[in-house]
């Protein structure tokens, strides 16, 4: 058999092109659940009989499930989004993988709760093998790493940030412990707080030895709290998302800890100003408590220049003895990584990468994919201590899928309710491979088995690699390119005498393609805004018309209060004067990822942008008429 992998046969499609197989499978999966439940114990009799099956309640209350199933039904068809359609480019949403749908449904069933052993004993397995999954596409170690399933990304920063915290309070709480002080003998407060991850857990290990690691791992802010001022700062870039804020809130690190980090005009993080900061930080004695590096932005699919990240760390080391906690937000872009990888998980030479994607036809020629820094910040990816990455994202699984994966997994001693160490063997493993009690060692507690199970199937069909996730991926980069030199190239669009120029904010770094429309000769930077949130009502379920319109996106607002002034960057290039941006301060964008992976055909794309072009001038056209009855109302008044 073949195992070469074919990108349409991995969705339902548009229009259900693979309904047949999706109905089959639907059905074996359901008849697979109910031969299970009658073949366990046959000697066991049936419970409910036919007598009771036909008595009139039994019949109406089947009925009524009938009504109900058909109601919902017919609203979810009426206003649900329509993710799977190439008419919707705008949140990170497409087509889910009818081998994820499918491994839920059949999972869901036999309802496995993930946050005991016993209570999951296949998805629990499931959950730990696709967690290494997700560490060895990050290039760590699988053997020392650690990864799991959470509900979204938000959850996964969460942790990030929770670690961080125990890990950086942990040296203090050993200078405290009379039986392990000597472990920091001579080490001044300032170079307890600016210990190096590896050297703290480190130290864990030997205060197991001495069976004390419960008693010390008390005295850190897991058992005392955070102690105001000690922590430092965590720098954070204002691409952030708004997890991060909700998560020094949660944690009781308070968010005037946070430094943002300002960002270039590409929306990445500046590396000079980074720099800047850092070293200030570190001549003023000021702990760092971490750093986040975004690897696809929310809004613009950025990708920071996690290299320079990890430089600078290593500098701050030598220079001056002081480290601090790297995490990567790579909720959106994290899968990506897997289109560098090949067949033996190796990160692949640049040059032979290119030379790989032009033999396969996944890049192709006038395609400039990826920038070379991109390519250096997702190499990078490997040296960070851990990496949020979101399933539901690009790694086209169902909702709700978010997943961390932690560099070390001796970190997880630091924030386990199991008992000191949650790595135990487990009585019925014959190999002596450890396993970790879920519950007791992550910040959820009840958790969907089936979500494992549908994020384990994904990656068994579909290699973490070039020749796997690479083909899906690529799909929608090379279309993001190819729209965004639409955009970059077209011609204005005349309505009733009014001229409409389209612009992206930006080449893409991944698939996120950011625009706006502006009226030639209307140099008002709020008539422009107004303009782009019009035309956003029209294309998004906020018009309440999903299935009147032939486009669909979402909107973002970049302003002064987010980004400082590198949004008005934008702004001039579209010839808006410095006296209209500091009036607004912000400039209203239309956003659209492109994760479709249906457009990857030059005629089929140029017969997409054709008719997004109509669909274009007839918004703009409503607008228009909008406006034109506006003026005719003022002037009767």
């Amino acid at each position: 058999m073949s195992e070469k992998m074919n990108v349409d046969a991995l969705f339902l499609g548009p229009k259900s092109e693979n309904q047949v197989f999706f109905k089959e499978m639907m059905a074996y999966a359901i008849d697979e659940h109910m031969h299970w439940r009658s073949d366990f114990h046959p000697e066991d009799a049936p419970l409910v009989s036919p007598v009771a099956q036909h008595q009139p309640d039994f019949r109406d209350t089947l009925y009524r499930t009938e009504g109900i199933l058909n109601s919902l039904s017919a609203r979810l068809k009426t206003k649900s989004v329509p993710w799977f359609s190439p008419r919707y480019l705008g949140h990170m949403n497409a087509d889910t993988l009818m081998v994820s749908n499918l491994a839920y449904v059949m999972t869901m069933m036999y309802n496995p709760n993930n946050c005991a052993h016993e209570a999951s004993p296949v998805t629990t397995e499931l959950e730990i093998e696709a967690g290494q999954d997700l560490c060895k596409m990050f290039g760590y170690d699988v053997n020392k790493a650690w990864g799991h399933i959470t509900s979204g990304g938000t959850v996964a920063n969460y942790e990030g940030v929770w670690v961080a915290r125990n890990v950086k309070t942990m040296p203090l709480a050993i200078a405290e412990h009379e039986g392990a002080k000597d472990l920091v003998a001579g080490m001044t407060e300032h170079q307890l707080l600016n210990m190096n991850t590896t050297k703290v857990l480190d130290l864990t290990d030997e205060l197991k030895k001495r069976g004390i690691f419960e008693e010390v791992r008390a005295l850190s802010a897991r058992g005392v709290g955070v102690k105001p001022g000690t922590l430092g700062k965590f720098l954070v870039p204002r691409s952030k998302h708004y997890s991060w804020m909700k998560a020094m809130d949660v944690l009781g690190i308070g968010q005037e800890h946070i430094i943002p980090l300002d960002v270039d005009a590409n929306y990445r993080t500046d590396v000079e100003k980074m720099r800047e900061i850092t070293f200030k930080l570190m001549e003023e004695g000021t702990p760092i408590l971490g750093m986040v590096s975004v690897v696809g932005t929310t809004e613009e699919g950025s990708v920071d220049a996690v290299h320079e990240v990890m430089k600078l760390r290593k500098e701050c080391e030598e220079k001056y003895g002081a480290s601090f906690y790297v995490h990567i937000d790579a909720a959106y872009g994290g899968y990506v990584r897997a289109m560098f990888l090949d067949e033996d998980n190796n990160f692949m030479d640049y040059d032979a990468l290119v030379a790989r994607y032009r033999e396969e036809n996944i890049i192709p020629e006038g395609v400039t994919w990826p920038k070379r820094d991109v390519y250096d910040a997702f190499e990078a990816m490997a040296e960070a201590d851990s990496i949020t990455v979101d399933p539901h994202k690009v790694g086209y699984i169902q909702y709700a899928a978010g997943a961390v994966a932690m560099k070390d997994k001796r970190i997880v001693d630091l924030i386990s309710y199991h008992a000191a160490y949650v790595f135990e063997e487990s009585d019925d493993d014959q190999n002596g491979e450890q396993n970790v009690v879920l519950g007791s060692s992550i910040m959820e507690g009840s958790k969907a088995g089936a979500t494992a199970a549908a994020v384990w199937a994904a990656h068994r069909l579909v290699p973490l690699n070039i020749s796997g996730y690479g083909h899906v991926i690529g799909r929608g980069i090379v279309t993001a390119d190819w729209f965004a030199n639409k955009l970059a190239t077209a011609e204005p669009l005349v309505v009733q005498g009014r001229r409409f120029e389209v612009r992206p904010l930006m080449h893409p770094d991944f698939h996120m393609v950011n625009f706006t429309f502006k009226e030639i000769g209307n140099d008002s930077l709020a008539d422009h805004n107004r303009l782009n949130q019009r035309i956003y009502e029209l294309c998004s379920y906020a018009s309440g018309r999903t299935y009147t319109k032939d486009f669909l996106t979402s909107s973002t607002s970049l302003s002064v209060d987010e980004y400082g002034q590198i949004p008005s960057t934008y702004a001039k290039s579209r010839g808006f004067s410095d006296q209209e941006w500091e009036a607004e301060g912000s400039v209203y964008i239309l956003r659209s990822a492109v994760m479709t992976h249906f457009l990857r055909d030059e005629i089929r794309f140029n017969n997409y942008w054709n008719n997004l072009q109509e669909v274009f001038t007839d918004i703009l056209t409503e607008i228009v008429d909008e406006e034109n009855k506006q003026s005719k109302v003022h002037s009767a008044a």
